[in-house]
């Protein structure tokens, strides 16, 4: 295949980081890398715009863990200050309206998340809220005297119901359609609802209820109501609607007396109301046929009611995070659009887009002051995320250098964008990464790692495991296949029933790609993924014998087995049908039945408590392999659910990629 154009990403390192150290004295990453790189989280902008606020997640050894703290940094650049102490968790910074208090949610002293505030000025932090359940998320109210709390429904009382044999677990009674979601496991009727905590009484007001769960709740610029998100369809766990509403802050019956905002049968979330009160901003999701694979648009209704209207209509890409412009006359969004996510704006009233960050291809979250300047973060593929100020159409400022020590010490690798053509002439997009000291004279073992979702994408933000792998001798080519987003809702609903098949040839497009580039050593292929990056490993092993090693992680297999059992049966339905009614549908995605033709030796690997996409699948495909001779192992994390948390199962996930690798596809032997 003849290699299209692409274009190679400069290091830009020596721009934004001070590389403290000399380049002979510079290391390749390492697994142990992995607790030691820092996750800036999103930033929150004081109200006179000095400071900016947010969560700094690090490793916590003793408890296994990552652990976030609120740090503040200057907005224009300086030393950044610890807000809360070591070794207490904390999340969520959210600056009172008079910019004196910032809050924060932590779960303290053994008990339940509540809402915490610290002064500005110094001293300890206070706690505001005595939940007994506990606390999701909180919000201030525009004058700041109330806090909207984001709270699930408590537990049963275990004494009431049986106070004799407390030790006893109590039975699980499920009653749902939709009766179990990963991580929470089996679900019963506790929903989660708002509520209003008037701050100088400590009031606790309920104000929305019945068997509906309630999100994305935001304020009126006059306090008096507030938007929020509820599936509140006569069934909502058979369908994947929602829809904006809107309660009065003062509502004393519990949401009773409410009002709907929108209509449309598919998904609208994300409410951001206009400085004016008179306007929403939200996402909705028309194409409800498409499920997941149908285009997020922005859009804007009038608060009173009224037809919503789509300010870009004809942008067939994935929009999020609305907000408005202090003065109410732009929409702020986030973009995604080819490999990459943008920060983009454009007139309330509808007109051209305009990308705000340049630079970077990997932007946001952001938060806006109230004199429009900005703060977002960015990242890139030798990059990792990091928070900048940016008041357009000026530059960007640094304001955070979390990795800057770490990042100083690595050499890491060149990544290029590459463009290509699949089996059918369709454009694909992927990255290569290149061996960190790579010799163009030479030919790599090249790993094809594939994306989760499957919609969603590989962009160019920085990838701990490409990063690793290129670290290790491995040229690792990364695809965005049919069924991704960035590139329009047909090209992501090209596998809409039919996966494993256009999907396929993408992917493998993208190896060829990389052995015509003269990297990539075609008698040593691996290939891998995590989630639905597993099942297309899966199918990929099916299908084809070029690969020496392969290591499918969170994958499905024999999809029948799926229903009722993990939490996406109305998925199931939508795409592929009842099974016992289209039962070739399911047959034919299941690539259990060839299992047979997979000679590839294979580690199956994932979490004991994924409801996501279940363990069962990994023990089903070993079953079979073993059954039949093949090279493979499984290995299971109890414990967790789809995505691991623990950082040794973590490391020790990393540690067996390369050593399954290493051995089947290096050929290097323990």
């Amino acid at each position: 295949m003849r290699p299209s154009a692409s274009r190679l990403f400069p290091a830009i390192l020596g721009v934004l980081v001070p590389i403290a150290l000399p380049a002979q004295s510079q290391r390749s990453l390492a697994v142990t890398d992995l607790t030691a790189l820092k996750n800036v989280g999103l930033p929150r902008i004081s109200p006179d715009g000095r400071q900016v606020a947010y969560a700094l997640s690090t490793a916590d050894a003793k408890k296994d863990r990552n652990s976030a703290r609120i740090w503040m940094s200057p907005m224009g650049g300086g030393a950044a200050v610890p807000m809360t102490g070591a070794g207490q968790p904390a999340s969520n910074p959210r600056w009172s309206p008079d910019g004196k208090y910032l809050g924060f949610t932590a779960a303290r002293n053994g008990g339940e998340s509540q809402v915490w505030t610290l002064n500005r000025l110094g001293g300890e932090a206070e706690q505001l809220t005595e939940v007994k359940q506990g606390v999701d998320d909180f919000a201030w109210s525009p004058d700041g005297t109330r806090v909207l709390l984001s709270v699930s429904d408590p537990k049963p009382d275990r004494a009431k119901a049986d106070s004799a044999n407390p030790e006893i677990p109590l039975p699980v009674v499920v009653d749902r359609l939709q009766f179990k979601r990963d991580v929470t496991g089996y679900l019963d009727r506790r929903r989660t609802h708002l509520y209003v905590f008037d701050v100088p009484t400590r009031k606790l007001t309920q104000i929305t209820s019945g068997d509906f769960d309630d999100s994305d709740p935001a304020w009126s610029p006059d306090g008096k109501l507030v938007a929020f998100v509820s599936n509140r369809t006569e069934e909502p766990d058979n369908n994947r609607n929602s829809d904006i509403w809107i309660v009065a802050a003062d509502n004393t019956d519990k949401g009773q007396t409410l009002r709907r905002l929108t209509t449309n049968p598919g998904s609208d979330e994300s409410p951001a109301w206009s400085p004016d009160g008179k306007s929403i901003a939200y996402i909705t999701t028309i194409d409800v046929p498409a499920m997941w694979y149908a285009t997020q648009h922005l859009a804007v209704i009038p608060a009173a009611g009224g037809t919503p209207a789509l300010p870009i209509r004809s942008l067939d890409r994935n929009a999020s995070s609305p907000r408005y412009s202090p003065d109410g006359k732009e929409i702020y969004f986030l973009l995604e659009d080819s490999g990459a996510s943008h920060l983009a704006r454009i007139p309330a009233g509808g007109g051209p887009l305009t990308r705000v960050v340049d630079g970077f291809r990997s932007v946001g979250p952001f938060d806006i002051a109230p004199d429009g300047r900005i703060a977002v973060r960015v990242a890139e593929t030798g990059f990792p995320g990091e928070l900048f100020a940016v008041t357009p159409p000026a530059p960007l400022t640094r304001i955070t250098h979390a990795n800057d020590s770490l990042l100083a010490a690595l050499r890491l690798a060149q990544v290029e964008d590459i463009h290509f053509k699949s089996r059918d002439g369709t454009e694909i997009e992927g990255f290569l990464y290149y061996p960190v000291g790579y010799d163009r004279s030479l030919r790599y073992p090249t790993l094809l790692r594939i994306h989760g979702g499957p919609t969603s994408q590989f962009e160019a933000a920085f990838n701990f495991e490409a990063q690793l792998f290129a670290a290790n001798g491995y040229a690792v080519v990364t695809v965005n296949p049919r069924g991704s987003t960035g590139y329009g809702q047909a090209f992501s609903q090209a596998i809409f029933a039919d996966w494993g098949h256009k999907d396929f040839e993408d992917v493998m497009a993208g190896v060829d790609f990389a052995i015509a580039r003269g990297v990539a050593d075609s008698t040593r292929l691996g290939v891998g993924g995590w989630s639905y990056g597993g099942i297309l490993t899966n199918y990929v092993i099916t299908k084809s014998t070029r690969f020496k090693g392969a290591i499918s992680g969170a994958s499905e297999a024999l999809i029948v087995g799926n229903y009722g059992h993990d939490h996406y049966q109305l998925e199931y339905e939508q795409e592929l049908g009842l099974p016992w009614q289209n039962r070739a549908a399911y047959e034919k995605l299941s690539s259990f039945n060839d299992v047979e033709k997979i000679v590839t030796p294979t580690l199956w690997i994932g979490g004991a408590e994924d409801w996501n996409v279940p363990i069962l699948n990994s023990e089903q495909m070993y079953q079979a392999m073993k059954r039949l001779g093949r090279q493979t192992q499984l290995v299971v994390y109890p414990g967790e659910h789809h995505g691991l948390t623990r950082l040794t199962f973590q490391r020790d996930r990393l540690e067996r990629y390369l050593a399954w690798y290493g051995k089947y596809v290096k050929g290097i032997l323990p």
